[in-house]
Protein backbone atom coordinates (compact mmCIF):
# COMPACT_ATOMS: atom_id res chain seq x y z
CA UNK A 1 0.00 0.00 0.00
CA UNK A 2 1.22 3.65 -0.64
CA UNK A 3 1.41 6.33 1.74
CA UNK A 4 -1.43 8.00 -0.62
CA UNK A 5 -4.57 8.22 1.68
CA UNK A 6 -6.55 7.77 -1.74
CA UNK A 7 -4.68 4.86 -3.16
CA UNK A 8 -6.85 1.97 -3.89
CA UNK A 9 -6.33 -0.08 -0.82
CA UNK A 10 -6.04 -3.56 -2.16
CA UNK A 11 -4.67 -2.90 -5.86
CA UNK A 12 -1.21 -3.83 -4.99
CA UNK A 13 -2.23 -7.15 -3.56
CA UNK A 14 -4.63 -7.90 -6.82
CA UNK A 15 -1.98 -6.84 -9.22
CA UNK A 16 0.52 -9.70 -7.50
CA UNK A 17 -2.55 -12.17 -7.94
CA UNK A 18 -3.98 -11.34 -10.47
CA UNK A 19 -2.82 -14.05 -13.26
CA UNK A 20 -4.08 -16.85 -10.54
CA UNK A 21 -7.36 -14.73 -10.13
CA UNK A 22 -8.29 -14.48 -13.32
CA UNK A 23 -7.14 -18.61 -14.14
CA UNK A 24 -9.64 -19.65 -10.84
CA UNK A 25 -12.16 -17.39 -10.34
CA UNK A 26 -14.23 -19.01 -12.34
CA UNK A 27 -14.44 -21.84 -11.19
CA UNK A 28 -13.45 -21.30 -7.53
CA UNK A 29 -16.10 -22.42 -5.35
CA UNK A 30 -16.97 -19.26 -3.10
CA UNK A 31 -16.99 -17.41 -6.79
CA UNK A 32 -18.39 -19.60 -8.93
CA UNK A 33 -20.65 -21.39 -6.60
CA UNK A 34 -21.30 -19.20 -4.03
CA UNK A 35 -21.19 -15.28 -4.39
CA UNK A 36 -22.22 -15.19 -8.46
CA UNK A 37 -25.32 -17.09 -7.85
CA UNK A 38 -26.69 -14.89 -5.30
CA UNK A 39 -25.71 -11.54 -6.51
CA UNK A 40 -27.21 -12.75 -9.98
CA UNK A 41 -30.39 -13.66 -8.45
CA UNK A 42 -30.57 -10.08 -7.65
CA UNK A 43 -30.71 -8.68 -10.73
CA UNK A 44 -33.33 -7.57 -13.02
CA UNK A 45 -34.19 -8.03 -16.92
CA UNK A 46 -30.51 -6.45 -18.26
CA UNK A 47 -31.78 -6.09 -21.87
CA UNK A 48 -31.38 -2.56 -22.84
CA UNK A 49 -30.26 -1.85 -19.50
CA UNK A 50 -27.08 0.73 -19.02
CA UNK A 51 -24.43 -1.00 -16.83
CA UNK A 52 -21.95 0.22 -14.98
CA UNK A 53 -19.93 -2.74 -12.90
CA UNK A 54 -17.22 -1.03 -10.50
CA UNK A 55 -14.59 -3.15 -9.99
CA UNK A 56 -15.26 -6.04 -12.72
CA UNK A 57 -11.82 -7.67 -12.20
CA UNK A 58 -10.94 -9.78 -14.99
CA UNK A 59 -14.46 -9.91 -16.24
CA UNK A 60 -16.71 -12.62 -15.31
CA UNK A 61 -19.16 -10.84 -14.00
CA UNK A 62 -19.28 -8.88 -17.88
CA UNK A 63 -19.12 -11.58 -19.60
CA UNK A 64 -22.22 -12.68 -17.62
CA UNK A 65 -24.48 -9.86 -17.96
CA UNK A 66 -23.68 -10.02 -21.71
CA UNK A 67 -24.46 -13.73 -22.09
CA UNK A 68 -27.77 -12.38 -19.94
CA UNK A 69 -28.40 -9.31 -22.74
CA UNK A 70 -26.30 -6.88 -21.74
CA UNK A 71 -24.55 -4.12 -24.50
CA UNK A 72 -21.83 -3.05 -23.92
CA UNK A 73 -21.42 -3.10 -19.91
CA UNK A 74 -19.18 -0.68 -18.42
CA UNK A 75 -15.95 -2.13 -16.46
CA UNK A 76 -14.27 -0.01 -14.00
CA UNK A 77 -11.11 -1.76 -11.67
CA UNK A 78 -8.01 0.06 -9.93
CA UNK A 79 -5.94 -3.17 -10.95
CA UNK A 80 -4.37 -2.14 -14.33
CA UNK A 81 -3.41 -6.19 -14.82
CA UNK A 82 -7.00 -6.81 -14.24
CA UNK A 83 -8.09 -4.76 -16.67
CA UNK A 84 -5.61 -6.34 -18.98
CA UNK A 85 -7.19 -9.85 -17.85
CA UNK A 86 -10.86 -7.96 -18.89
CA UNK A 87 -9.85 -7.01 -22.22
CA UNK A 88 -8.37 -10.25 -23.14
CA UNK A 89 -11.90 -12.02 -22.29
CA UNK A 90 -14.15 -9.49 -23.71
CA UNK A 91 -12.56 -7.53 -26.25
CA UNK A 92 -14.83 -5.32 -27.84
CA UNK A 93 -17.99 -6.33 -26.13
CA UNK A 94 -17.50 -4.26 -22.39
CA UNK A 95 -16.51 -0.80 -21.97
CA UNK A 96 -13.31 -0.93 -19.82
CA UNK A 97 -11.14 1.58 -17.74
CA UNK A 98 -8.37 1.68 -14.56
CA UNK A 99 -10.37 3.82 -12.16
CA UNK A 100 -9.78 4.05 -8.44
CA UNK A 101 -13.51 4.33 -6.62
CA UNK A 102 -12.21 6.03 -3.81
CA UNK A 103 -11.51 8.99 -6.45
CA UNK A 104 -15.49 8.47 -7.56
CA UNK A 105 -16.48 8.61 -11.24
CA UNK A 106 -15.89 12.17 -12.61
CA UNK A 107 -15.90 10.40 -16.07
CA UNK A 108 -19.79 9.68 -15.67
CA UNK A 109 -22.77 11.91 -16.20
CA UNK A 110 -25.26 11.92 -13.82
CA UNK A 111 -27.69 9.75 -15.22
CA UNK A 112 -25.58 7.38 -16.86
CA UNK A 113 -26.43 4.36 -16.09
CA UNK A 114 -29.42 2.01 -14.82
CA UNK A 115 -27.72 -0.53 -12.91
CA UNK A 116 -24.57 -0.64 -10.58
CA UNK A 117 -23.47 -3.73 -10.08
CA UNK A 118 -20.17 -4.33 -7.35
CA UNK A 119 -19.29 -7.70 -6.42
CA UNK A 120 -16.70 -8.45 -3.21
CA UNK A 121 -15.41 -4.78 -3.91
CA UNK A 122 -16.70 -2.53 -1.45
CA UNK A 123 -14.74 -4.19 0.94
CA UNK A 124 -11.29 -2.39 -0.13
CA UNK A 125 -13.50 1.18 -0.06
CA UNK A 126 -13.13 3.56 3.06
CA UNK A 127 -15.84 5.62 2.64
CA UNK A 128 -19.06 4.27 1.68
CA UNK A 129 -20.81 7.62 1.73
CA UNK A 130 -19.15 9.52 -1.04
CA UNK A 131 -19.13 6.56 -3.02
CA UNK A 132 -22.93 5.40 -2.79
CA UNK A 133 -23.70 9.42 -2.87
CA UNK A 134 -21.77 8.79 -6.72
CA UNK A 135 -23.36 5.76 -7.68
CA UNK A 136 -26.64 7.40 -6.98
CA UNK A 137 -25.83 10.35 -9.25
CA UNK A 138 -24.50 8.01 -11.85
CA UNK A 139 -28.06 6.22 -12.04
CA UNK A 140 -31.17 7.09 -13.56
CA UNK A 141 -34.58 7.14 -11.25
CA UNK A 142 -35.24 3.80 -10.94
CA UNK A 143 -32.10 2.49 -11.51
CA UNK A 144 -30.72 -0.03 -9.11
CA UNK A 145 -27.54 -0.54 -7.22
CA UNK A 146 -26.70 -4.38 -6.31
CA UNK A 147 -23.82 -5.23 -4.32
CA UNK A 148 -22.05 -7.74 -2.25
CA UNK A 149 -19.76 -7.91 0.48
CA UNK A 150 -18.26 -10.59 3.10
CA UNK A 151 -20.74 -10.87 5.73
CA UNK A 152 -19.88 -8.83 9.02
CA UNK A 153 -20.28 -11.82 11.43
CA UNK A 154 -18.08 -13.81 9.37
CA UNK A 155 -15.38 -10.78 9.21
CA UNK A 156 -15.48 -10.97 12.86
CA UNK A 157 -15.08 -14.17 13.82
CA UNK A 158 -11.81 -14.56 11.24
CA UNK A 159 -10.38 -11.71 12.88
CA UNK A 160 -10.20 -12.13 16.80
CA UNK A 161 -9.25 -9.57 18.96
CA UNK A 162 -11.02 -7.19 17.14
CA UNK A 163 -14.19 -4.96 17.91
CA UNK A 164 -16.85 -5.76 16.06
CA UNK A 165 -18.36 -2.33 16.33
CA UNK A 166 -15.68 -0.48 14.85
CA UNK A 167 -14.90 -0.02 10.93
CA UNK A 168 -11.25 -0.40 10.55
CA UNK A 169 -8.36 -1.60 7.73
CA UNK A 170 -7.53 -5.38 8.66
CA UNK A 171 -5.68 -8.06 6.80
CA UNK A 172 -6.23 -11.80 5.95
CA UNK A 173 -4.02 -14.20 4.05
CA UNK A 174 -5.57 -15.60 1.08
CA UNK A 175 -4.35 -19.17 0.24
CA UNK A 176 -6.80 -19.96 -2.65
CA UNK A 177 -4.86 -18.60 -5.68
CA UNK A 178 -1.34 -19.40 -7.24
CA UNK A 179 0.63 -18.30 -4.15
CA UNK A 180 -0.55 -16.98 -0.43
CA UNK A 181 -1.10 -12.97 -0.58
CA UNK A 182 -1.83 -10.77 2.51
CA UNK A 183 -4.84 -8.93 1.26
CA UNK A 184 -6.04 -5.65 3.05
CA UNK A 185 -9.94 -5.03 3.99
CA UNK A 186 -12.05 -2.93 5.79
CA UNK A 187 -14.26 -4.56 8.23
CA UNK A 188 -17.58 -2.85 9.64
CA UNK A 189 -20.46 -3.41 11.59
CA UNK A 190 -23.91 -4.08 9.65
CA UNK A 191 -24.72 -0.69 10.86
CA UNK A 192 -22.56 0.53 9.11
CA UNK A 193 -23.11 -1.27 5.90
CA UNK A 194 -27.16 -0.57 6.12
CA UNK A 195 -26.83 3.61 6.72
CA UNK A 196 -25.05 4.54 4.35
CA UNK A 197 -27.20 2.98 1.72
CA UNK A 198 -30.25 5.46 3.51
CA UNK A 199 -28.17 8.32 3.97
CA UNK A 200 -27.38 8.79 0.07
CA UNK A 201 -31.01 8.49 -0.68
CA UNK A 202 -31.51 5.03 -1.53
CA UNK A 203 -34.49 3.29 -0.96
CA UNK A 204 -33.33 -0.35 0.40
CA UNK A 205 -35.13 -3.22 -1.44
CA UNK A 206 -33.36 -6.48 -0.15
CA UNK A 207 -30.83 -8.14 1.61
CA UNK A 208 -29.54 -11.56 0.80
CA UNK A 209 -27.24 -13.95 3.58
CA UNK A 210 -26.71 -16.65 0.69
CA UNK A 211 -26.17 -20.29 1.13
CA UNK A 212 -24.16 -22.14 -1.42
CA UNK A 213 -25.39 -23.93 -4.30
CA UNK A 214 -25.39 -28.17 -4.58
CA UNK A 215 -22.19 -27.54 -7.10
CA UNK A 216 -20.01 -26.03 -4.08
CA UNK A 217 -21.09 -29.36 -1.82
CA UNK A 218 -18.69 -31.01 -4.87
CA UNK A 219 -16.21 -28.72 -5.21
CA UNK A 220 -15.68 -28.44 -1.40
CA UNK A 221 -17.83 -30.98 1.40
CA UNK A 222 -16.46 -29.40 4.22
CA UNK A 223 -16.75 -25.48 3.19
CA UNK A 224 -20.16 -26.53 2.05
CA UNK A 225 -21.28 -27.59 5.15
CA UNK A 226 -19.74 -24.74 7.41
CA UNK A 227 -21.28 -22.17 4.92
CA UNK A 228 -24.79 -23.73 5.19
CA UNK A 229 -24.42 -22.85 8.96
CA UNK A 230 -22.53 -19.49 9.32
CA UNK A 231 -22.94 -16.84 6.87
CA UNK A 232 -19.66 -15.81 4.77
CA UNK A 233 -21.15 -13.57 2.38
CA UNK A 234 -23.82 -10.65 2.52
CA UNK A 235 -26.08 -8.92 -0.53
CA UNK A 236 -27.61 -5.78 -0.99
CA UNK A 237 -30.60 -4.29 -3.53
CA UNK A 238 -31.39 -0.84 -3.53
CA UNK A 239 -33.06 1.58 -5.51
CA UNK A 240 -32.89 5.07 -6.77
CA UNK A 241 -36.24 6.90 -6.15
Amino acid sequence: MGDDPESPLARDAYETLADSYAERVGAKPHNAFYDRPAVLSLLPELGGKRILEAGCGPGVYLEELIVRGASQPVGIDASPKMIAHARARLGDRAKLHVLNLEEGLPSFDEGSFDLVLSPLVLDYIKDWRRLFAEFHRVLSSGGMFVFSVEHPSSDYRLRTGESYFETGVTELEWKGFAKPVVVPSIRRPLQGMINPIIETGFILDKVLEPQPTKDFREADPDEYNHLMCHPGFICFRAVKP
